[in-house]
């Protein structure tokens, strides 16, 4: 279209890109004003602006959940600051985060380009009535709960320094705890088994000691310190069968049934031991995860800047239900209903606006399908046709059969 008083500049890539994130029509836009023009691209702004923080803190919020958990959440920070090759992040994980992070903002993207395209502009003032308000609450209540979901993992993620520090101290005393729990359990046991080893053990002590004293005596021998003669002779010689006799004897304790049941007891205790000062690391490893972040989020920031968060992630996804309930009729608007008219026209759609009141007396429109109701029309004509012919035929044949009837009898009740 040629005009002569007012002259659109070709729209951008950009632009038209968010025409569409905003669901509206780039035919009619592109032949409506400036200010409908960028009216919509804003709001296709705000739409995909949203879908991309969605996205971001989805990917997170997965990413804190299945992402290896460690016992010190601080020594991962402490080893990127000490190594920058460091890669402090399982790859695994960040692929599927960043799978689920571009699925679910994706599907939030949708959500609010719904919302947006079928919130309608009210009765076209810039009047926000009850009765448009109380239309849009579902939306409104939609729109709250995905930005409670974007605003948390966010949340989580600006005070990740004091969380971790948080959690660490949560994780110390959830080890502290479970590591003195292993020392009183081993302890008591132990102390069973010692008992038990007690009298082997006394039995050891005395022929280390014995054996200690001899082989003193031997090495006497064998230098002369004693004024007798030095050299391996027979005292020496006798000196030294009662040290590997003591030696066999030691051997012997230490292979009898009941030395080697209490050593085996004991060295499993000692495993039990490791096994659950593991188990007390693990059991702090798991206090990283999602809901404890939020929590001590919500602990560190406090009542008034978490709600603060909150609400900035609410103004802007509800930003575009209330600017759409306040915006007053444009070409745009003039030239989508236009459209629709011709279209309805086309097909032989009628509506007539306030035709009837319901039971509550409020008025209602009344829709018409012409097209529907003259092939209804058609059907319904033909087939009463139908019915008159068929009628007509019954009649014609009941004459035919008369006839035969009248000319021979005999054969009619024969054949019946």
């Amino acid at each position: 279209m040629i005009r002569d008083y007012y002259e659109l500049q070709r729209p951008g890539w950009m632009m038209r890109f968010f025409w569409r994130c905003a669901g509206a029509d780039k035919y009619l836009l592109e032949r409506a004003t400036y200010t409908d023009q960028v009216k919509y691209m804003c709001l296709g702004g705000i739409v995909m602006a949203t879908g991309v923080l969605a996205g971001i803190a989805g990917g997170y919020a997965f990413y804190t959940i299945f992402s290896p958990k460690s016992a010190d959440v601080l020594n991962k920070t402490k080893t990127l600051v000490e190594n920058s090759e460091y890669v402090g992040a399982d790859a695994t994980t960040v692929a599927l985060a960043i799978g689920f992070g571009i699925l679910w903002g994706l599907m939030i993207f949708n959500i609010d380009r719904f919302i947006v395209t079928s919130t309608g502009k009210g009765d076209g003032t810039e009047k926000i009535t009850w009765d448009e308000f109380k239309g849009a609450i579902p939306r409104i209540i939609m729109g709250m709960i995905i930005a409670i979901t974007i605003s948390k993992p966010v949340e989580i993620r600006m005070f990740k320094t004091e969380i971790d520090l948080e959690i660490k101290k949560e994780q110390d005393k959830e080890k502290e705890i479970g590591i003195d729990q292993a020392k009183k359990n081993y302890a008591k046991k132990n102390e069973e088994i010692k008992s038990k080893m007690n009298a082997s053990y006394d039995k050891m002590n005395k022929l280390d000691s014995l054996i200690s004293f001899l082989t003193i005596q031997f090495n006497d021998e064998v230098r002369g310190k004693d004024g007798s003669d030095p050299g391996y002779a027979a005292r020496a010689k006798a000196i030294e069968a009662q040290i590997i006799g003591l030696k066999n004897e030691k051997i012997r304790i230490t292979k009898t049934s009941d030395y080697l049941n209490n050593a085996s007891e004991e060295k499993r205790l000692r495993s039990e031991f490791t096994a659950d000062i593991a188990s007390a690391e693990q059991k702090a490893a798991t206090l990283d995860g999602l809901l404890i972040r939020i929590k001590k989020a919500h602990e560190i920031a406090g009542f008034w800047i978490t709600l603060f968060i909150t609400l900035l992630f609410m103004a802007i996804e509800l930003t575009p239900i209330f600017f759409k309930l306040m915006l007053t009729k444009t070409p745009y608007d003039y030239l989508s209903e236009n459209r629709d008219e011709l279209i309805k026209a086309e097909h032989g759609i009628e509506t007539k606006y306030d035709y009837y009141k319901d039971k509550l007396g409020q008025e209602r429109h009344l829709t018409v399908n012409h097209q529907a109701e003259k092939l209804l029309f058609e059907k319904s004509k033909i087939i009463e046709v139908q019915k008159e012919l068929s009628g007509y035929a019954i009649e014609k044949y009941k004459e035919q059969e008369k006839d035969k009837i009248d000319r021979n009898p005999t054969d009619y009740v024969q054949t019946a």
